[in-house]
């Protein structure tokens, strides 16, 4: 059996015996079948476990411990400033198409306290991305799952992604972006602040392209 591609260390224990690897295969040659194809050809042979591991992979958001992602990287600092980490790459699969949905995530809070360790950040994007989701509830629970982790004066996030089914069907805009937000505490009540964080993510940004 293939290897999936993702850190074992922050999933579930016993993740893998949770995904019925045989149902997924099974649908996908049905599915290859309806479309006229022939899953017994040498280049289709194998597709259905290899979607059904791919699968396994890009839905692993499901199965991922938070524990495991923060691993007691909360740290008491004295600082009270606007931490960011911004253009934090991410790809998700769009609930309503099983499309991808592609781009970047920025993320700041303002510490009470205590401040979360680097890494943790794009690995809290990648739980909620690694999902079926709608880009507006993903940016919602990456905001409430920091607002409940750290408590801290503040957070904001701002998503923006290109969506392959509004490229490769439906209206075929390829250039369209689509951008949300989800801020708490002092970044939704101060105006300021919220400016000073628009600000710093917009310098220096680049086009959003697939």
């Amino acid at each position: 059996m293939e290897s999936i591609d993702f850190d074992d260390a922050i999933l579930e224990p016993g993740w893998e015996e949770k995904i019925d690897f045989k149902a997924i295969e099974t649908a996908v040659e049905n599915m290859i079948i309806a479309v006229g194809e022939d899953p017994s050809r040498d280049g289709l042979k194998k597709t259905p476990m290899r979607v059904a591991r791919m699968y396994a992979e890009l839905f692993a958001g499901y199965r991922t411990d938070p524990v495991a992602v923060v691993n007691s990287a909360i740290f008491d600092v004295k600082y009270d400033e606007m931490v960011i980490v911004r253009d934090i790459e991410f790809y998700s699969l769009c609930e309503h198409h099983m499309l991808p949905f592609i781009g970047r995530a920025h993320v700041a809070y303002i510490p009470d306290g205590k401040v979360l360790g680097l890494s943790k950040i794009p690995r809290i994007v990648d739980m909620f991305a690694r999902r079926l989701q709608v880009q507006e509830r993903m940016t919602r629970q990456i905001a409430d799952f920091l607002r409940d982790l750290l408590q801290p004066q503040g957070v904001a996030v701002v998503v923006e992604a290109m969506h392959l089914c509004s490229m490769m069907r439906g209206v075929k805009k390829h250039d369209a972006r689509m951008t949300t937000s989800a801020m708490h505490g002092a970044f939704r009540a101060n105006l300021a602040t919220r400016q000073e964080f628009l600000d710093n993510i917009s310098r220096g940004a680049t086009q959003l392209r697939i």
